[in-house]
């Protein structure tokens, strides 16, 4: 993975130390200041062997050879495109667009995996469900249909939600019977 706010605090350090002393004259720091940035022609071409299969190198390379190799690119690249070779625009593109880093082609089998470990998943739980369901203690009583049957009748003689509930006028509702009978 490049670092490129690493790297342009390094060159911007460079590049500060490497300019002139303003201990003179201030027309000396004024011209100082105002010298022309160093152009593409400064640059020279980057070597075809060092170019040659990047798309099959890149991701062998040490980062550092990596980022030095993106930084000279990229300072081939702010002069005139016109001046790059065909290897060097191919390079720069592979290294900022190609299927590589985050940009990388699934393997061949990730979806095999998945699919695996889903089922993988799945079966251990179903296998956990099961034997906690095995020792369970049986329901509590309040869930048979009798008892729950009851508490209807009992919410009705006490008048329980007269308006909308068990003893309004017209429920057809269930009330709180919820579980099959327990008489088999």
């Amino acid at each position: 993975m490049l670092r490129p706010q690493t790297s342009a605090a390094l060159r911007n350090a460079i590049v500060r130390a490497s300019k002139p002393s303003t201990l003179g004259c201030r027309a000396v720091s004024i011209a100082a200041t105002d010298a022309p940035a160093p152009t593409s022609s400064t640059t020279h071409a980057i070597s075809n062997p060092t170019l040659a299969n990047i798309e099959k190198r890149w991701e062998g390379m040490p980062m550092q050879e990596q980022g030095e190799l993106w930084m000279a690119l990229r300072d081939r690249m702010q002069g005139s495109w016109n001046e790059l070779t065909l290897q060097e625009k191919k390079a720069a593109y592979w290294i900022a667009f190609g299927p590589h880093g985050p940009r990388a082609l699934p393997p061949p089998d990730e979806g095999k995996k998945v699919f695996l470990y889903t089922l993988v998943g799945v079966g251990v739980s179903l296998t956990l469900f099961a034997t906690l369901r095995a020792f369970a203690k049986p329901a509590p009583y309040t869930m048979t249909k009798e008892w729950q049957e009851a508490t209807n009748e009992y919410l009705k003689s006490q008048n329980s939600d007269p308006l909308t509930g068990i003893s309004s006028e017209g429920y057809s509702g269930k009330g709180h019977v919820q579980s099959p009978s327990g008489k088999p």
